[in-house]
């Protein structure tokens, strides 16, 4: 493990920035961006028009480590690379910014008013892969759509499981069991979450530290048990639909929880814009996130 790294993603101000988005809703972030699915063909395609957006995004000189602590690739992104490093070893050493994989398969079809994530057949030989990149650490995403206890304890006890051997690999896992924002009983949703996620985090022995990374709740400071658990290195917010608006102003109610954002990290960016337009759009986005999460 790179101390460095891990004092970094522990200790200094910042958010992760999420530029995970996976096969499934990669189309939908090509939209955003101002790529109609009439200008690529194919996954081939798909994917290098996503690696020259993320690329873009990344190399700007408003993307570097003294606002953003880490950066979420896709397992396409960590195999390409960027003005010639690959893209893992071009985040750290010429952005100081600490890079985390997203290894989960997706989600499984819902039972139990949740969607737990698909198999991972593959799961070592890809972190060690992982490794040989120089990434930190891994994400990996379920859905709770409804508070029942038992799809909701299903769902920590998967992650966990997994985390487990992401552990034994020596890398750090962000478990997310996202909450739909729509969810009817959220906030019930989030109760549940807590004890099974506090449980879960008591049977860990010493020095087997986690992330998790976790929808905004309805109540500030919700998570201020699991934060300031011995065995989390932090507890990052998801924007799960919410605007950048809605997503920072509840963030900013939540003390020492960080932002993870995707699309409202993205939001604003588009292909046609010039780079001094790009990078001022990126650069407001980063700032408003940078200090949303410092509040």
């Amino acid at each position: 493990m790179n101390q460095r790294q891990l004092d970094k993603v522990r200790n200094e101000d910042g958010f992760i920035a999420a530029l995970d988005q996976s096969g499934g809703s990669t189309p939908k972030a090509l939209r955003q961006y101002g790529i109609p699915e009439t200008e690529y063909s194919g996954d081939d395609q798909m994917f290098n028009k996503v690696h020259q957006m993320r690329t873009r995004i990344i190399t700007s000189k408003v993307f570097s480590g003294n606002r953003i602590l880490g950066a979420i690739l896709f397992e396409d992104t960590m195999d390409r690379e960027i003005s010639g490093k690959p893209t893992a070893q071009y985040l750290w050493e010429d952005k100081q910014i600490v890079p985390f994989l997203k290894v989960d398969k997706g989600l499984a079809a819902q039972e139990n008013g949740v969607q737990l994530m698909k198999p991972i057949p593959e799961l070592d030989a890809l972190l060690d892969r992982a490794l040989a990149q120089g990434v930190f650490g891994t994400k990996m995403r379920s859905l709770i759509l409804l508070a029942q206890d038992e799809g909701i304890g299903a769902i920590v006890e998967q992650q966990f499981d997994v985390a487990k051997r992401i552990l034994a690999k020596g890398l750090i896992p962000i478990i997310e069991p996202e909450i739909d924002i729509h969810s009817p009983d959220k906030a019930q949703a989030e109760a549940i979450l807590k004890n099974q996620l506090l449980a879960q985090l008591d049977a860990l022995p010493p020095g087997q530290n986690v992330m998790l990374k976790l929808t905004l709740p309805e109540r500030p400071d919700f998570y201020k048990e699991c934060i300031e658990h011995p065995n989390i290195v932090r507890v990052v917010a998801l924007s799960g639909g919410y605007s950048r608006v809605q997503a920072n102003e509840r963030l900013a109610q939540n003390n020492a929880m960080v932002a993870s954002f995707s699309r409202a990290l993205t939001e604003g960016l588009t292909a046609q814009q010039s780079e001094d337009a790009f990078n001022a759009m990126l650069d407001t986005s980063i700032q408003s996130i940078f200090d949303a999460s410092k509040a």
